[in-house]
Protein backbone atom coordinates (compact mmCIF):
# COMPACT_ATOMS: atom_id res chain seq x y z
CA UNK A 1 0.00 0.00 0.00
CA UNK A 2 2.44 2.30 0.99
CA UNK A 3 4.24 1.73 -2.44
CA UNK A 4 1.15 2.24 -4.55
CA UNK A 5 0.97 5.55 -2.50
CA UNK A 6 4.85 7.03 -3.00
CA UNK A 7 4.22 6.23 -6.98
CA UNK A 8 0.70 8.36 -7.12
CA UNK A 9 2.73 11.00 -4.93
CA UNK A 10 5.11 10.54 -7.57
CA UNK A 11 2.94 10.69 -10.52
CA UNK A 12 1.17 13.56 -9.14
CA UNK A 13 4.07 15.43 -8.54
CA UNK A 14 5.23 15.05 -11.87
CA UNK A 15 2.07 16.40 -13.77
CA UNK A 16 2.88 19.26 -11.34
CA UNK A 17 5.73 19.87 -12.91
CA UNK A 18 4.62 19.59 -15.86
CA UNK A 19 1.63 21.67 -15.87
CA UNK A 20 3.49 24.62 -14.31
CA UNK A 21 6.10 24.36 -17.28
CA UNK A 22 3.21 24.89 -19.92
CA UNK A 23 1.65 27.06 -18.13
CA UNK A 24 4.98 29.06 -18.12
CA UNK A 25 5.95 28.79 -21.98
CA UNK A 26 2.42 29.25 -22.58
CA UNK A 27 2.20 33.06 -21.02
CA UNK A 28 5.36 33.54 -21.88
CA UNK A 29 5.69 37.11 -23.42
CA UNK A 30 2.23 37.63 -23.41
CA UNK A 31 2.23 40.64 -21.56
CA UNK A 32 5.01 42.19 -23.56
CA UNK A 33 3.02 41.57 -26.56
CA UNK A 34 -0.45 42.99 -25.28
CA UNK A 35 1.73 45.95 -24.97
CA UNK A 36 3.67 46.15 -28.00
CA UNK A 37 4.20 49.67 -29.74
CA UNK A 38 3.47 49.23 -33.64
CA UNK A 39 4.70 52.10 -35.75
CA UNK A 40 2.73 51.78 -38.79
CA UNK A 41 4.58 52.39 -42.25
CA UNK A 42 3.79 55.72 -43.36
CA UNK A 43 5.29 55.25 -46.98
CA UNK A 44 7.20 51.92 -48.16
CA UNK A 45 11.06 53.40 -49.12
CA UNK A 46 12.30 50.25 -49.66
CA UNK A 47 13.42 49.36 -53.59
CA UNK A 48 11.59 46.83 -55.41
CA UNK A 49 12.67 43.37 -53.99
CA UNK A 50 11.77 40.68 -50.83
CA UNK A 51 12.61 41.60 -47.29
CA UNK A 52 13.27 39.70 -44.05
CA UNK A 53 11.62 40.79 -40.73
CA UNK A 54 11.37 38.91 -37.39
CA UNK A 55 9.71 39.27 -34.16
CA UNK A 56 11.46 37.27 -31.48
CA UNK A 57 9.13 37.00 -27.84
CA UNK A 58 8.23 33.59 -26.13
CA UNK A 59 5.92 31.60 -28.21
CA UNK A 60 5.30 35.05 -30.53
CA UNK A 61 8.64 34.87 -32.39
CA UNK A 62 7.45 34.44 -36.06
CA UNK A 63 9.48 35.37 -39.28
CA UNK A 64 8.37 36.90 -42.20
CA UNK A 65 9.33 37.71 -45.86
CA UNK A 66 7.95 41.06 -47.39
CA UNK A 67 7.47 41.59 -50.98
CA UNK A 68 7.51 45.45 -52.25
CA UNK A 69 6.72 45.99 -56.34
CA UNK A 70 6.67 49.55 -57.43
CA UNK A 71 6.47 50.54 -53.71
CA UNK A 72 3.88 49.08 -52.20
CA UNK A 73 3.84 45.90 -49.82
CA UNK A 74 2.68 43.18 -52.76
CA UNK A 75 2.96 39.81 -50.49
CA UNK A 76 3.33 38.63 -47.42
CA UNK A 77 4.67 35.57 -46.32
CA UNK A 78 5.86 33.42 -42.93
CA UNK A 79 8.78 31.90 -42.96
CA UNK A 80 9.04 30.61 -39.58
CA UNK A 81 5.95 30.38 -37.71
CA UNK A 82 4.46 30.54 -33.81
CA UNK A 83 4.98 28.03 -31.59
CA UNK A 84 1.11 27.73 -31.51
CA UNK A 85 -0.63 29.30 -35.07
CA UNK A 86 -4.30 30.47 -35.51
CA UNK A 87 -5.65 28.57 -38.57
CA UNK A 88 -6.31 31.58 -41.51
CA UNK A 89 -4.73 34.31 -39.11
CA UNK A 90 -2.30 35.55 -41.28
CA UNK A 91 -4.62 35.00 -43.91
CA UNK A 92 -6.85 37.42 -43.03
CA UNK A 93 -3.97 40.52 -41.49
CA UNK A 94 -1.74 40.37 -43.67
CA UNK A 95 -4.89 41.05 -46.60
CA UNK A 96 -5.96 44.19 -44.51
CA UNK A 97 -2.01 44.74 -44.44
CA UNK A 98 -1.93 44.90 -48.03
CA UNK A 99 -4.89 46.42 -48.66
CA UNK A 100 -4.62 49.53 -46.19
CA UNK A 101 -0.39 49.31 -46.70
CA UNK A 102 0.19 50.04 -43.41
CA UNK A 103 0.75 47.95 -39.84
CA UNK A 104 -1.91 49.93 -38.41
CA UNK A 105 -4.72 47.46 -38.30
CA UNK A 106 -7.66 46.06 -36.22
CA UNK A 107 -6.44 42.71 -34.55
CA UNK A 108 -8.40 39.83 -34.52
CA UNK A 109 -10.71 39.45 -31.52
CA UNK A 110 -8.81 36.82 -29.56
CA UNK A 111 -5.59 36.79 -31.24
CA UNK A 112 -4.54 40.30 -30.28
CA UNK A 113 -0.95 39.40 -29.30
CA UNK A 114 -0.10 36.77 -31.88
CA UNK A 115 -1.64 39.80 -34.65
CA UNK A 116 0.87 42.10 -33.13
CA UNK A 117 3.73 39.84 -33.17
CA UNK A 118 3.29 39.28 -36.82
CA UNK A 119 2.32 42.72 -37.80
CA UNK A 120 6.13 43.91 -35.67
CA UNK A 121 8.12 41.21 -37.81
CA UNK A 122 6.37 43.06 -41.06
CA UNK A 123 7.39 46.86 -39.47
CA UNK A 124 10.87 45.64 -38.83
CA UNK A 125 11.29 44.40 -42.96
CA UNK A 126 9.95 46.99 -44.00
CA UNK A 127 11.63 49.93 -42.01
CA UNK A 128 15.08 48.28 -41.11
Amino acid sequence: MKKALKIILIALGALLLISLLAAFMISRGLEEGKNLPLSGIRQVEKADGTYSGSYENGRFSNQVSVTISAGRISEIKVTKDMMIVQEGLTDRLFEEVMKKQDTKVDTISGATVSCKAYLKAVENAVLE
